[in-house]
């Protein structure tokens, strides 16, 4: 009894040594920030909340397309021809802005309605968004991050909110037993039940990788955390998480870093895939297990921050870009990013490139009556991929495209022998862009690209017709070399430039984690 009581009492010891240093830590972190004159990050949140509630009227106001930005929601309206984004982030290499604007853009129009609803959530990126049409629509919020100005503070949420949609109305959901506080989690819809997997806790002290699982039933509002069987997916944030027609949710990829010494961290990226699969014996519906399994297809270089989206019907996804970091030393990464367009049938979970193809009538009539032998056409396609090999696309001062000749993969979109030709336009390289689709196209927006120290997130738009495949249309194009960077003090001095960011490495993983 007295070794039990000696060893309580060397717990609390403990206890008491580990309050008095986060109280040090605590007095220290409000000296730096009254020096810089910022408040603390937990006030400033609740009081752009208690502003937030302060509005009483929704107000829509017809203007431009939304700013900058990464890690921002974008979602299709289950029952209009529309689009939603939400919230997101920008980094100007000094300052950072977090958003929780709502802008909705009108497809026949072409025209961005940025919706002032009362009572809405605080700032955030990272974060999770889904859309439902019960109850005439229903727009779901979880999570995700505030960054103050300076990037010296970061709050993680856990709350849950609605916007109903014909009302636009806000409702900030109090359900008890929900996920921790958390960004760079994943969220899908699955038979009136939101399902949350992973992301990360980040105090700028110490960070948590996740790979837990909760269900939120959108009609009793209570939450459940999963326990599934089987061995489950590594702790990671900035996954691939899509629901499956029958039900189970697929995971890949991802990201998490380890500390390997005293302020060194090292990154994984994962490109391991699992499913989570409902018990078929379980009339409660609350059983699950872990199942490890093998992507067929083509074979790609692993990466995160790649976004994907279903189609409405959960046949396919698509997914787009992507980064990979590689460490060049201990304190230097550099990212390799991509423009690669991706589609993942989900009934046969087998991956397969997506090939613009360039449909031209004339070109079809001329291989029509040359069927036989090699052409003239075919030695004029054969000249014209030499040369895209090395064709630049894209040139604005700040980076090059280059697009190759096309890949041998299949394509989403059927097509007759001889229908092919020289792979076309697409939207340059990125991470954590937004992706839509609405009757059979895809959007995309935004997202960010890094030129060594500089980060460049941009503002363009495109579609592309995903039965045709005839190439990307342009809504909105994008100056990049306009885009504003400020650098830090500490590197334009050592590099003699103002266009340079002493947390370039830091901003990297945190791009990479928030998606």
């Amino acid at each position: 009894m007295g070794k039990k009581n000696k060893d309580k009492k060397k717990g609390k010891g403990a206890e008491k040594t580990q309050v008095k240093t986060d109280k040090k830590l605590s007095n220290k972190m409000k000296k730096q920030l009254q020096a810089i004159g910022e408040d603390d990050i937990e006030s400033i949140v609740a009081q752009i909340e208690q502003e937030e509630k302060k509005s009483q009227q929704v107000t829509e106001v017809t203007l431009g397309p939304p700013s900058r930005r990464l890690n921002f929601s974008f979602v299709a309206h289950p029952d209009k021809e529309q689009l939603i984004l939400y919230g997101g982030e920008y980094f100007n290499g000094q300052k950072t802005f977090v958003y929780n604007d709502l802008f909705f853009y009108n497809i026949p129009t072409n025209t961005w309605t940025l919706c002032k609803a009362p009572g809405g959530p605080p700032p955030r990126c990272g974060h999770q968004m889904v859309v439902t049409s019960a109850n005439k629509g229903q727009l779901w919020i979880f999570g995700g991050e505030y960054a103050s100005p300076t990037q010296s503070q970061f709050y993680h949420y856990r709350d849950l909110w609605v916007l109903h949609l014909a009302s636009k109305q806000w409702e900030k959901i109090t359900a008890p037993n929900g996920p921790s506080a958390r960004s760079g989690h994943r969220m899908v819809f699955v038979k009136k039940q939101l399902y949350v997997f992973g992301g990360f806790h980040d105090n700028l002290r110490d960070y948590k990788y996740f790979n837990d699982v909760y269900c939120f039933n959108t009609e009793t509002y209570k939450w459940s955390k999963i326990e599934p069987s089987g061995t489950p997916p590594q702790p990671r944030s900035g996954c691939c998480m899509v629901a499956l027609s029958d039900g189970r949710i697929l995971i890949y990829g991802g990201y998490s870093k380890e500390r390997v010494k005293k302020d060194v961290d090292k990154g994984h990226v994962y490109s391991d895939s699992f499913l989570l699969t409902p018990d078929k014996n379980d009339p409660s519906g609350t059983k699950y297990k872990w199942v490890q399994t093998k992507l067929g297809g083509i074979h790609f270089s692993p990466r995160c921050s790649m976004p994907i989206v279903p189609t409405p019907n959960s046949l396919n996804a698509f997914c787009y870009g992507g980064v990979f970091d590689i460490e060049e030393d201990e304190e230097n990464i550099a990212g390799n990013f991509f423009n690669d367009f991706y589609q993942l049938d989900l009934e046969k979970l087998v991956w397969k490139s997506v090939t613009l193809v360039k449909r031209d009538r004339e070109a079809k009539n001329r291989r029509k009556k040359e069927n036989e032998g090699e052409n003239d056409l075919d030695m004029e396609v054969e000249k014209i991929e030499e040369k895209v090999e090395a064709t630049t696309i894209a040139d604005d001062g700040v980076f090059k495209v280059t697009v190759g000749p096309a890949p041998s993969a299949p394509n989403y979109a059927s097509t007759s022998e001889g229908d092919s030709g020289p792979i076309m336009f697409q939207p340059s390289p990125r991470i954590n862009s937004g992706l839509a689709i609405k009757h059979s196209i895809l959007y995309l927006y935004g997202g960010m690209f890094e030129d060594g120290d500089k980060q460049i997130t941009f503002s363009d738009f495109y579609s592309i017709d995903l039965k045709k495949l005839d190439g990307w249309k342009t809504i909105i194009a994008d100056d990049t070399s306009n885009v504003e960077w400020l650098g830090s003090d500490s590197e334009s001095e050592e590099n003699g430039e103002s266009e340079s960011d002493d947390d370039s490495d830091e901003e990297s993983d945190s791009s990479m984690e928030t998606n």
